[in-house]
């Protein structure tokens, strides 16, 4: 059975901005799980990755961003803590050189890992954050353009994903 752009634009909806389980996504628009996951993989195949599309979401809601802030700032009060334990213990030198050595190595990690993730996204988040604020403002400003403004957002949106996704 052939389905219309409007259930593939209900499931991708659901699944990218309201972060349901595909399989989820594709029971609210009244699809078989195997083709909402067909949908999924021919639109990464032509350049839309929904999953890279919903993680920029998360991230333009500040999500990610949050925990991402959060565990860093967790990750330096340990550090820390473990800098005061190394010059103010009585510890073999040794010990001081390998605890220092693995605290470099970790916070290498830990920036690099930062580096790796976010900036994949942040651009796409940074646009899709725009388009909501634009879709806030035509809302409360000029309601009467919400039609036309909807009307053009879905394949724009794709367009975005397209060139930062």
């Amino acid at each position: 059975m052939a389905h219309g752009s409007e259930k593939v634009a209900a499931v991708r909806a659901a699944y990218v901005h309201e972060r349901l389980p595909l399989e989820i996504a594709a029971a609210r628009a009244g699809v078989a799980p195997g083709t909402a996951t067909r949908w999924k993989r021919k639109a990464k195949e032509a350049g839309e990755d929904w999953d890279k599309l919903r993680a920029a979401c998360l991230l333009a809601g500040d999500g990610v961003e949050a925990v991402a802030r959060q565990m860093l700032a967790d990750y330096v009060v340990q550090h820390k803590t473990l800098m005061d334990a190394i010059s103010t213990g009585d510890m073999p030198a040794a010990a001081k050189v390998d605890m220092l050595a693995s605290l470099a190595d970790s916070f290498n990690k830990t920036v690099a890992a930062s580096k790796r993730v976010l900036p994949e996204t942040s651009e796409l988040a940074t646009a899709l954050s725009v388009l909501d604020k634009l879709g806030v403002f035509i809302r409360d400003r000029y309601p009467q353009h919400g039609p036309a403004f909807l009307e053009v957002l879905e394949p724009f949106g794709a367009e975005v994903a397209r060139v930062f996704g």
